[in-house]
């Protein structure tokens, strides 16, 4: 385990593979940790250099009080990928990850060549829903969100198995104060004009089953970047990583050999 202090949070992050290899940064959804890319890491393409980290607030990094911007995200990510000499990755981002993707790919272009965006869309829901499950986790804790948050999470054939209750333990033991900060960041961020500037290449992933962020709403946002690929993963919901790595990992794949980056 590795922390990096950015001087306002200090980030855990993990990096795997050769020093040389190809980055492919990988950010995770509001409410995981870096765990959540567990499935499909041992199904990518050998010699990569895999980078992962907790946001503030998630897993082992520390959780500053709230609430938080978008843009104080953004330059975590920023700072811990300058601080590893990180220069021209794939940067896959799920969820607030991917939202951390398009706005860092805006700022420093250089540092990005590529991005997918999973289960992500520039501006998620409005301020009034975000309003509310903050006040929420702030009255009873994220336990009282957990079990709506599982069924916009999963497929109906995902929450009948066991393996539901580890991610919803995941979710129940994040700190409430980082939920609730990285739920105003998601709040106030409406990246669709600045996402309709990018001009590099995209793959969008969606899960059809996915209730926090629909296919169609995926969609909108990768048709915002030209030239960009969509890709539909059924039977999944809001985590296809978790629900269909195989599938995840192969469409991952195909796009980091298009991109040239295998």
């Amino acid at each position: 385990m590795q922390l990096f202090d950015t001087g306002d949070v200090r980030l855990h992050y993990r990096v795997d593979g050769p020093e040389d290899g190809a980055p492919v940064v990988f950010a995770n959804s509001l409410g995981t940790d870096m765990r959540l890319w567990d499935p499909i890491l041992p199904m990518l393409p050998d010699g990569l250099r895999i980078i992962r980290f907790d946001k503030r607030g998630h897993g082992l990094s520390t959780c500053p009080t709230g609430p938080y911007s978008m843009g104080s995200l953004i330059t975590d990510t920023e700072k811990l990928l300058d601080f590893l000499g990180v220069q021209g990755c794939v940067f896959v981002g799920l969820s607030i990850g991917g939202m951390i993707a398009q706005g860092l790919a805006v700022k420093r272009l250089d540092l990005i060549r590529a991005v997918v965006l999973s289960n992500t869309a520039a501006k998620i829901g409005n301020p009034d829903l975000w309003a509310e499950r903050i006040a929420d986790v702030e009255k009873g804790g994220i336990e009282c969100l957990a079990d709506a948050v599982m069924e916009r999470w999963f497929s109906p054939q995902f929450r009948k198995s066991p393996e539901l209750e580890l991610w919803r333990n995941m979710l129940v033991r994040q700190p409430d104060d980082g939920y609730a900060g990285c739920s105003a960041a998601i709040s106030g961020t409406d990246f669709l004009t600045t996402t309709s500037s990018l001009r590099l290449p995209c793959l969008g992933i969606a899960g059809s089953d996915d209730g926090s962020t629909p296919p169609d709403l995926v969609r909108e946002t990768t048709d915002l970047i030209p030239g960009s690929r969509f890709h539909l993963i059924r039977k999944a919901g809001h985590l296809p990583c978790v629900e269909q790595p195989q599938e995840f990992a192969r469409v991952l794949s195909e796009f980091l050999k298009g991109v040239g980056h295998v």
